[in-house]
């Protein structure tokens, strides 16, 4: 069965992975890839900070959001037509006006998995990252976004799950993330 004909029957869904910087959204996007691949499922993994990276950008738009969405809308209808069916967004949403633009952008059902992580061990992760990456300038400047987008995203509730990642290995995280999303 070619993967056409799995598509045809099939309705697009997608899957945001959110929650603040540092708790595992890339990895664990990346890690639903790798189970949706073992079970043969056409999808695609989309690391949302990656589709916004152009310098410089506006003063009205200073995270470059609208770029972001127009590519997302691109990207989506470039994979929608080559059969993907499953797709798996890793980026951040702190509002209802967010996830209003990425629905709008990728045009189907759009489920919300946050992952949390208590803030001792986001932190350790972000000095892990910001030392691999022999970056340690922007280092304090994520230490603080940690708690504050923590406290919006609280806010926001615009969650359908949520799993905690303090002391669940990666894979074990996306696992879970992909039964309770009812997609395996």
């Amino acid at each position: 069965m070619g993967h056409h004909e799995y598509a045809s029957g099939t309705e697009p869904r997608a899957l945001l992975i959110t929650g603040t910087v540092g708790v595992g959204k890339t990895s664990v996007a990346d890690l639903v890839g790798d189970l949706l691949a073992e079970a043969s499922v056409p999808h695609a993994v989309m690391d949302l900070d990656r589709l916004n990276q152009s310098w410089p950008a506006p003063d009205e738009d200073p995270f470059n959001f609208r770029l972001l969405l127009r590519n997302l809308r691109g990207l989506t209808a470039n994979y929608l037509d080559v059969g993907v069916r499953r797709f798996v967004l890793a980026g951040v949403a702190e509002n209802t006006a967010d996830l209003d633009g990425y629905q709008a952008a990728i045009g189907m059902p759009l489920q919300v998995c946050r992952l949390i992580a208590d803030l001792p061990a986001v932190h350790t992760r972000l000095r892990l990252r910001h030392e691999a990456a022999n970056d340690p300038e922007s280092l304090p400047w994520h230490l603080e976004r940690a708690g504050q987008l923590h406290q919006i995203i609280d806010q926001a509730a615009i969650a359908d799950f949520t799993i905690d990642t303090t002391e669940v290995p990666p894979s074990a995280v996306a696992a879970s993330v992909l039964k309770t999303a009812g997609w395996i």
